[in-house]
């Protein structure tokens, strides 16, 4: 854990950012007069191969979908 105060933090923030994507640092905290205030921590990465698909199964389409006037639908009307 390092501290840094909050103009230390403003200008040292790409520094900030390669001590915690780097693994030097878990956290960094930043002070305001010399008091805690925020806890930086690196954002986990979120793995993203496996959105594709989440929903399969789980939505059932109709064979007729294309069929549908949607117009017709909504308002219960034919278009004239």
């Amino acid at each position: 854990m390092i501290q840094f105060n909050m103009f230390e933090a403003k200008t040292n923030l790409s520094k900030i950012a390669k001590m915690l994507e780097s693994g030097e640092e878990d956290y960094v905290v930043i002070a305001r007069n010399g008091e805690p205030l925020l806890r930086i921590i690196l954002e986990p990465k979120v793995d993203v191969s496996k959105r594709l698909g989440i929903a399969k199964g789980k939505v059932n389409i109709p064979d007729d979908f294309d069929d549908i006037d949607i117009f017709e639908e909504f308002f219960n009307e034919e278009i004239i």
